[in-house]
């Protein structure tokens, strides 16, 4: 395609994620939304709009720093963390070295709750 410059995958990556969480399955909120279930999509869209939380592509740039590697999964969900009730993003992505991690990252803030090796 002449005359189009493509973007590395580090440049699209927040776009394709974001398409991702948009398409995400129903899941039913931990903490019960009146027997409703919802998609995490909806969820996420509402948080940002009251400022809950912050975007995904930014949350995805400061987790990149400290837990490098391909996102391949994201989940939005309202989590019981250590007492309190937080929305959170949870991302699956593979390391440089093929280990598959868990990250739980606080939605509100970017910070990275816990690393889990999947």
């Amino acid at each position: 395609m002449r005359g189009m410059s493509l973007k590395p995958i580090h440049c699209r990556l927040p776009v394709v994620m974001l398409g991702l969480l948009l398409c995400a399955p129903a899941r039913a909120d931990r903490f019960g939304d009146g027997g409703s279930r919802r998609h995490d999509h909806e969820h996420a869209h509402q948080a940002l709009a009251r400022g809950e939380v912050r975007p995904l592509a930014e949350i995805l740039a400061r987790v990149a720093t400290e837990a490098p590697g391909e996102v391949v999964d994201v989940e939005f969900e309202r989590e019981n963390w250590r007492g309190a009730k937080l929305w959170v993003y949870e991302l699956k992505i593979i390391a440089a070295d093929g280990r598959l991690l868990e990250v739980l990252v606080d939605a509100a803030t970017g910070r990275i709750l816990e690393v889990e090796q999947d």
